[in-house]
Parts: C-alpha cells; structure tokens; sequence
C-alpha cells in the first residue's frame, strides 16, 4: 500500500469524525439555546387558584391588591410552614381544596386561625366548617345581587358566582339563586367561617367583573395577615387505604411461585437438547439421487402413506407419458391418460384409474397399481416406437 493511499485513508477518516462532532456540537447548541428560550418566556402559572401565579387561573392579583392595602399576605407550600405562620398572631387561612390532608389536620391548621376561607369548597370541607351546607349546583353566569345582611356583601354588591351552595341553619346565606348560595359564612365568637367558589370570583381573569374584587379583599382582608396555603401531596397525613398484591395473598403464594420456577427451570434443562461437538465436513458435498429416492421412501413406508408414495410414481409416469406422445406441458393428467389409452387401445376408464383414480389401500394394492402402471408405460412407448419392439 503505498504512502499516498494511507494519507488520503487517513484524511477521510479525519473528515468522517470532523463531521460527527460538528454534527454533535450543533445539537448540543441548538438544545442548550432551546432551554434557554423557554427559561426565558416560561408563563408563571403554577396552577389553577396558586397565589404566585399571573396566568387566567392564577390569583397572583388579589394577593398584589391585598398587599398594596397593608394585608401580608405569606404563601405557604407546606402544612408545617403554615401552621408556623397561622400560630404567630392573628391571621386568615385561605384554604383551598385540600385532599391529601385528614379532617384532624385540617381541624388542627383551621383552629390556630383567626378567620378561615374556603375558596374551593368540597362536600368534606362544608360539612367539617360550615354545618349542614352542601355543593347547591353552578350558576348561570349571570350577575347576582347579596340580598343578605352580610356587611362585605353589602359593599361588595352583585358578583358573577360559580359554584353554589346549601347553606345549614347557622350561616349567613348570600348571593342566592333558588335554593342555593354563592357565599356563605358563619361566626363563632370573633371567628368566621366562610366558603365562596374561588375560581368564579378570585382568580385573575375574573376578579375585574362586577364587584369581584371587593368581595375577595374583603374576606381576605380581614387581619393584618392573611397565609395562603397550597397544599402539598407530602403533607398528607393519610394511611394508605388500598392493600398491595402480597398483603391480599397468602403467605405460602411466594414460596410456591418459587418453587414452580426453579422446577419448570430444571424440567428445561433436562429435557433440553445437548448439542455436541461441531463436526467438520469437507464442501461441497455430493449425495447421490438414489439415496434421497431411498430415504423418501423410508419415510412413506415408515408412516404407511401409500397415495403419496403412488402419487410421486403416477407424476413421474405421467411426466415421461407426456413427452412420449407429444404433448405439452400444460396438459392435464386426464388428457395424458385419455391419450395413452388411445393409443395402447386400453380403456380409457382403466387407464384413468391406473394413473389417476385408483387408491392403494393396502401394501398388495399399492403393489398392483404400481405393476399396472409400469405395463401401461411400457406399452405406450412400445405403441410410440414399434421399430424399438422387432428383433
């Protein structure tokens, strides 16, 4: 090989992994731009009814208003942190929907606060805060007026409600639509208890409707601080209610799958082929016709198959029979059998049994066909070439 050959080898080699880096590096800029980007224009929402966020459900603004007013407002991300801010003085707890949490640790954060509002009530959490009330239904959308003596209802005026309520005999109903509430609350001693529908009234897409705003700054701005908690699926203080696949089976299951591995394992291995040593054999091998012809016919007297076995000797015959009378080979096995008879002066019905239609049913059946079908062969080639026959 010479010189040049082993540079040109080199330098395309070179070029070939020159061009997968590039490729490489392209794609590591291009994703660390993309990243970039989406850090960059990344909406803050966080989730429907967050605190912090700006996005349509988001009520980022009531808290920005709140705050303009004197209100400190303080985001809690966990139970702990809020039970610490509720237990430092006089404050509101806005307490959304909060699933994760037992009704002893909602109890427990509702008590060390002064005032508590519900912004996402469910059947638990109106039950456990406001006796007797109940989910009451949607609104329309329409604008309501408070027709209650409720003074923040008052200044307020109408809202556009959402979710309505039932409201139980000691709330303060307000806001109402046939049977049911936009807001209700209840006071014990200098404590109130409110539920109204958050995401109708307080979220940042709707707080500028009606008179949205004054109703939110007026509940949640009733002490100089108010902890806003978003509850946590780590706060949760619940036991798991569902049992797993191996509390649900008896004990001796595990054992027993076991066992039927390491069986169905050994029963594999036993059973399993053992392959010996690889034996060389010098190519190409020759194996000549007549032993393939002897091995087929120990199998089809191995496994008593006689129409096969006569079924490979009538489509032998009916080949050689076809090309002694001069036919095509696009004739059909009736047409051969119809021609030998014609020309042996055999009938043709026993000639078509002979190559087509008898079936050898026994050893000394098969036997006979083949006999007759070898005379009929014969006969045909005699009838074909006369000059062959005289001595």
């Amino acid at each position: 090989m010479s010189a040049a050959s082993v540079s040109e080898r080199t330098t395309t080699r070179g070029r070939r992994i020159g061009t997968w880096f590039v490729i490489a590096l392209v794609l590591l800029l291009v994703g660390a731009a993309g990243a970039a980007i989406s850090s960059l224009s990344e909406w803050s929402q966080r989730g429907v009814l967050d605190p912090e966020s700006a996005g349509p459900q988001g009520t980022r603004a009531v808290v920005e208003i709140l705050r303009e007013q004197g209100v400190d407002v303080r985001v809690a991300r966990s139970r702990d942190d809020a039970a610490e801010l509720l237990a430092a003085g006089a404050a509101t707890l806005v307490l959304p929907d909060a699933p994760a949490l037992s009704d002893a640790a909602l109890e427990a954060l509702a008590d060390e606060a002064a005032d508590v509002v519900l912004i996402e009530p469910r059947s638990r959490t109106l039950s456990m805060f406001l006796a007797d009330a109940a989910p009451g239904g949607v609104a329309d959308g329409d604008a309501v007026a408070p027709a209650c003596a409720l003074p923040a209802a008052e200044r307020a005026g109408a809202i556009t409600p959402g979710v309505l309520y039932l409201a139980g005999d000691a709330a303060t109903a307000c806001y109402p639509i046939d049977d049911a509430h936009a807001l209700l609350v209840t006071a014990d001693g200098d404590a109130s208890r409110s539920a109204v529908d958050g995401r109708s009234i307080m979220t940042n897409e709707n707080l500028a409707a009606e008179g949205n705003a004054a109703l939110s700054l007026a509940l949640l701005g009733q002490n100089p601080v108010a902890v806003w908690y978003v509850p946590n699926v780590a706060d949760s203080d619940l036991a798991p209610g569902d049992l797993s696949l191996g509390e649900l089976t008896p004990p001796w299951v595990s054992p027993v799958i076991v066992l039927l591995l390491a069986a169905g394992v050994a029963a594999a291995i036993w059973q399993g082929r053992r392959f010996g040593p690889l034996v060389a054999e010098r190519l190409p091998v020759t194996v000549r016709a007549a032993e393939t012809t002897q091995g087929r016919a120990r199998l089809y007297a191995q496994t008593r198959d006689r129409t096969h076995a006569l079924d490979e000797l009538r489509i032998a015959a009916l080949r050689r029979l076809a090309r002694a009378l001069g036919l095509g080979p696009a004739a059909s096995a009736a047409e051969i059998a119809d021609a030998a008879a014609l020309r042996t002066g055999t009938d043709r019905g026993v000639a078509r049994g002979i190559l087509i239609d008898d079936l050898p049913g026994t050893d000394e059946r098969f036997v006979a066909v083949a006999a007759s079908l070898r005379d009929l062969e014969e006969a045909v080639h005699a009838a074909v070439r006369p000059e062959r026959n005289t001595p």
